[in-house]
């Protein structure tokens, strides 16, 4: 039993900040000259990031004419992309961000839907569950950059993320029972392991859609951009602030050793999902992988040399 709880991560962290969005900015500047696109298609853009920013990687929908629905061909580049991600020795830190103004993801592709056989309709949804489990168990930390509607599965897909970061246009919300269906994808339990199951039956039973205050208030959401801090003309608008906060987060994981950030995600991923005493056993579990690592040793004598460590991942 341990040994499968120990290779199946999903991590809920929460806690909030307040940084500088001056220097957002600034470094947003810098990233787009710092990062590198390694992998593309039509609909997906997969962005390492170097310089500073080196272990930072970042995962652009982009299908504007259908507000990033789920298609099949935009759920198989997904995939294909999750696949790269999780053997990356170097990834340390996962954005995942919408490249259209004004939406993170519109859920499931309903037009291409009408034209499927009951056949493929199965086959879809299979794929697509698989795509969001796929991004819930990646080993590294996950960031999700709302800055946009996020609406039926496309807050399906960001509840898979470790956190979430709202921008000012972002609008959450679980309205498939106004369809006279309910969400299908994995929605009521991860957002009642979220949340707890009153919310969650209050914000599904009523189709409702929240905006970031309300969504930071009830925990859904780990840091919004507030509107005042819109008013940059290097901001293009409030388009993207959602992500250059998620930037932020990533810049702030990224300094810490990859190796105990990963187990951590596996220890706190079972906490509410086990028994107390198998909790603690996984999290010696986890504690014990990074013991024997170099990674440990640099932590140790950077603490003595009054330095900052450099963590190698290994």
């Amino acid at each position: 039993m341990l040994r499968s709880l120990f290779t199946t991560p999903s991590v809920r962290i929460g806690h909030q900040l307040r940084s500088n969005i001056a220097h957002a900015n600034n470094t947003a500047q810098l990233f787009r000259f710092v990062s590198t696109t390694t992998a593309s298609t039509e609909e997906i853009t997969l962005t390492r990031h170097t310089g500073a920013d080196k272990g930072i990687v970042t995962l652009t929908l982009n299908r504007p004419k259908a507000k990033n629905a789920l298609s099949r061909s935009l759920v198989s580049s997904f995939r294909s992309a999750l696949e790269d991600i999780r053997f990356d020795r170097e990834a340390r830190v996962v954005i995942l961000r919408s490249a259209v103004p004004g939406v993170f993801c519109a859920g499931a592709d309903l037009k291409e839907r009408a034209t499927m056989s009951p056949v493929e309709v199965e086959q879809f949804l299979h794929s697509m569950k698989t795509a969001f489990k796929e991004l819930e168990n990646l080993p590294q930390p996950t960031i999700a950059a709302l800055d946009g509607a996020a609406l039926g599965g496309g807050f399906e897909l960001s509840l898979c993320c470790d956190l979430r970061v709202a921008g000012p246009r972002a609008l959450l919300g679980l309205p498939e029972t106004s369809l006279a269906i309910i969400p299908g994808a994995g929605g009521t339990l991860r957002l009642t392991k979220l949340i707890g199951p009153s919310q969650t039956k209050a914000l599904v039973f009523t189709a409702r859609r929240l905006g970031p205050y309300p969504a930071l208030s009830m925990g859904i959401v780990n840091d919004v951009v507030e509107p005042a801090e819109c008013m940059d003309e290097q901001s293009a608008g409030d388009h993207g602030l959602g992500y250059e906060r998620a930037l932020e987060w990533a810049r702030e994981i990224l300094p810490n050793g990859p190796i105990a950030v990963r187990m951590a995600k596996r220890s706190i991923d079972h906490a509410n999902s086990v028994d107390p005493a198998t909790g603690l056993d996984v999290e010696q579990l986890c504690y014990a992988q990074v013991i024997p690592t170099e990674d440990r040793l640099e932590g140790l004598r950077a603490f003595k040399e009054k330095r900052k460590p450099v963590y190698k991942g290994c």
